[in-house]
């Protein structure tokens, strides 16, 4: 058995409603759908239960995905998923082929003091997470909530060791 040396530090980073961005994407559905337009070829057009939450990497090097903190107040179910995309909201639309999987699933039952999860993908991703942070310092998701959670219901954070 391996000794246990001393501990890493830890770096609790948020993930952050971006408020101005989904209110942007809603717009530009509410656009779309009020004219009587189809969306772009590949375009994701941002739907009533799915929110865009950013996170800043305020350290960039030397992360290890270490967990997720994710809290739910109530019964209900989120999807975390990552995008690729950078963005200019008055210049880009999201495009499905930058949503990044797998996608990290939470869900917590109304019987169940704890919370579920789907753990293989939700730890490849945030794996992946630690690889993005080496060239972004930004890094945007879109969550879709489930079962009546909204963007109030949700406290989510990654964990990262700081190596």
């Amino acid at each position: 058995m391996a000794e246990d040396g001393p501990k890493q530090p830890q770096l609790s980073m948020p993930l952050v409603l971006d408020e101005h961005l989904t209110q942007q994407l809603r717009l530009r559905a509410e656009s779309l759908k009020q004219r009587g337009e189809k969306r772009q070829d590949g375009e994701k057009l941002l739907r009533p239960a799915e929110s865009v939450y950013h996170l800043y990497f305020t350290q960039q090097q030397k992360l290890q995905f270490e967990r997720w903190d994710v809290v739910l107040d109530k019964p209900g179910k989120v999807t975390i998923t990552g995008t690729s995309q950078n963005w200019t909201p008055d210049l880009t639309n999201l495009m499905t082929r930058q949503l990044l999987e797998p996608a990290a699933i939470f869900w917590h039952k109304e019987d169940s003091e704890v919370m579920d999860w789907n753990e293989a993908d939700a730890l490849e991703f945030g794996e992946r997470l630690s690889e993005l942070a080496k060239v972004r310092k930004v890094m945007y998701f879109l969550i879709t909530f489930g079962e009546g959670l909204g963007p109030a219901n949700l406290k989510a954070s990654v964990v990262f060791n700081q190596l």
